[in-house]
């Protein structure tokens, strides 16, 4: 008798489960900038033990979502203007440099990647019925910008962005969900930076790129200036 093969499938863990659905929390601002996060009532209402909580947190303190003290456990990272502006120069920089290395290197299928990772971002919904912004259009919108930059040679030039990224992401999500600014159409943006990033066009897509995140980073500096939060006084000197 032949027995057929079987493959293994990898189950998510719950730690991981632990660590998506709290990353959404931090993501939508249901936790706010600087908030304590209490471990046993966290741990509490996801009916999980403190142990796979505490995994969930450190994983996301090494992304910079929260920040981890020492005999004090977790909070969400503070909104600081200082930290925001230095995290937007660094993105501008190190992005730009490695869209153009895309731009000048990448080959037939890096360009279809691009067009797929917008069409899916272009066709994935923003928001939730409740007004949040999806977790599968951040994800999309995350696979979009890594795209653009995968046609370059340096592998590490493009680890460095997706990271200034991930660091960037609840900053991002902020000036989505607390500042709340409707001046903006993202949509058209993302449109523009994939139409002169597929035309090879390195100054018009590098410009262009350098402006969204730029305005990300303007809408929150408004927020975060009426409000109060750390370091306004120095930013705005």
């Amino acid at each position: 008798m032949t027995r057929r093969a079987t493959t293994s499938v990898p189950k998510t863990t719950l730690a991981e489960e632990v660590y998506a659905r709290l990353r959404e929390e931090l993501l939508c601002g249901d936790l706010m900038p600087g908030a304590k996060l209490r471990i046993n009532e966290i741990a509490g209402r996801y009916e999980v033990s403190p142990s796979v909580l505490r995994e969930a947190m450190t994983r996301l303190a090494e992304q910079g979502l929260i920040v981890a003290m020492p005999q004090r456990g977790f909070a969400v990272m503070e909104l600081s203007v200082d930290d925001l502006a230095d995290l937007t120069t660094a993105r501008r920089l190190i992005e730009t440099t490695a869209l153009r290395e895309a731009i000048a290197h990448g080959d037939i299928a890096w360009e279809s990647g691009v067009l797929a990772a917008h069409h899916l971002l272009q066709r994935t919904p923003f928001t939730h019925d409740t007004g949040h912004v999806t977790a599968e259009w951040s994800d999309a919108h995350r696979r979009f910008h890594h795209m653009l930059l995968a046609g370059g040679r340096s592998a590490r030039l493009i680890a460095v962005a997706d990271n200034m990224r991930d660091c960037s992401d609840l900053y991002i999500h902020w000036s989505r969900e607390l500042a709340h600014d409707t001046r903006r159409d993202a949509a058209a943006e993302h449109q523009t930076i994939a139409d002169l990033t597929l035309a090879r066009d390195a100054d018009g897509a590098a410009a262009a790129l350098a402006q969204h995140i730029e305005r990300t980073t303007a809408a929150l500096v408004e927020y975060a200036e009426q409000l109060g939060y750390p370091d306004r006084e120095r930013t705005s000197a």
